[in-house]
């Protein structure tokens, strides 16, 4: 995207929704396993009651605090990445 606030170009707008999704893909891939690493143990073991439902409660609070910070620093760091304005070719000025 230009600097000044110009249109983006289908390249960019491609770039940007293909981001997004990976962002939300892998934010949901890594919630997923937190929660099943967390709150496994209360699934597959006969675990006393109270053990039982802290791991659920905590499993169920952390996942998405995990799923929002992917998100977050997926989408962070793509907007930070400088693109070339023209691949394959140098800046004149270096």
């Amino acid at each position: 995207m230009h600097a000044y606030g110009g249109r983006r170009t289908k390249a960019e707008q491609d770039a940007a929704t293909v981001e997004i999704g990976y962002a939300l893909v892998s934010a949901a891939f890594a919630a997923a396993v937190l929660f099943g690493a967390v709150a496994g143990p209360a699934f597959l073991f006969d675990l006393p009651g109270v053990l039982s439902e802290v791991l659920l409660r905590l499993g169920t609070a952390v996942a998405p605090v995990v799923f929002m910070a992917r998100v977050i620093s997926v989408l962070v760091r793509f907007r930070q990445t400088a693109q070339p304005s023209q691949p394959g070719r140098t800046n004149p000025d270096s």
